[in-house]
């Protein structure tokens, strides 16, 4: 099967985009690594009216600091790139963690870190590293100028997101976390390397001296139509050190939490079962490399 009949447009500029965007709305598709869409639209899943490209737009490409406490990614930066970055890999490792999962190398050099959380993809590894950080997301149309998004506000259902129909990402910025003795793990499982994760599970942990964590953040991939994140269940690892038994009870409660589907390579009570095993297995992981000679 091929694609629908479609216009194609690649403006000079972010204005010449937005203004694409309000004049066709909900008929326009942006398009800038198409790693996810244009196979969509192969087997007309999506049959968008207009392509909108705006894979050369400077402006939308980049990593720079944000003040002291944030990284800046813009929304068509190569996830390649992201992986290369030295800077982004010491100062946010989580994304360096969650982008080894991603597809294949060769989805990495066309895929974009802003395509990734506007597909919204339940199983996907960057949205799920998005909610874990909470990290902020800019939109930019020209009826509504400039607003920023949590991303806890951003995911509303599998392949939904807030951002409205002229809107375009224009940059996510990363929370940095500060201080020593932070480590974090990403793991899935998928029926082939490459494929659609069956259950993911992310942590980012920070331990003391004494090996006693003081902020936490796990999160689960695959397991509803939404990335997930547990802050609270973060929170009661926080003043203790994480081991087998605290990591093994939080892993618990936070499957139970879950509404995962069912498929022919897993059903609902496998995808838990799985779930819990690799976010017990992401927290004592992280814990090790943040404190290897404290924790049991």
């Amino acid at each position: 099967m091929k694609a629908a009949p479609f216009a194609y447009m690649h403006p000079e500029s972010l204005e010449q985009a937005l203004e694409a965007l309000t004049q066709h709305g909900a008929d326009a598709k942006l398009i800038a690594g198409g790693q996810s869409l244009v196979p969509m639209m192969a087997i007309r899943l999506t049959r968008p009216a207009c392509l909108v490209d705006v894979n050369r737009l400077p402006e939308l490409r980049g990593i720079t600091a944000a003040g002291p406490q944030h990284l800046r990614t813009g929304a068509t930066t190569r996830q390649r790139d992201l992986q290369e970055h030295l800077e982004l890999a010491r100062l946010v490792p989580l994304i360096g963690a969650a982008l080894h999962w991603v597809g294949h190398v060769q989805t990495r050099n066309r895929g974009t870190v802003g395509g990734s959380l506007v597909h919204a993809d339940p199983a996907a590894e960057l949205p799920l590293a998005a909610l874990l950080l909470n990290a902020r997301i800019h939109l930019r149309s020209q009826a509504m100028g400039e607003r920023t998004v949590q991303a806890s506000d951003f995911f509303i259902s599998p392949m939904f997101t807030a951002t409205g129909e002229t809107e375009c990402v224009t940059a996510i910025e990363w929370p940095v976390w500060d201080g020593p003795g932070i480590a974090c793990a990403f793991e899935e499982t998928a029926t082939r390397q490459g494929d659609f994760a069956i259950a993911a599970a992310a942590c980012q942990l920070q331990l003391d001296a004494a090996g006693i964590c003081r902020r936490a953040a796990v999160g689960l991939g695959g397991m509803a139509g939404t990335p997930l994140a547990f802050p609270d269940l973060a929170g009661k690892l926080v003043g203790q050190r994480v081991t087998r038994a605290p990591a093994r009870d939080i892993a618990e409660v936070a499957v139970r939490r879950t509404d995962p589907g069912s498929d022919l390579h897993a059903d609902p009570e496998y995808r838990r079962h799985l779930a819990a095993v690799l976010l017990t297995r992401v927290l004592l992981r992280a814990a090790a490399t943040a404190a290897p000679a404290l924790v049991a």
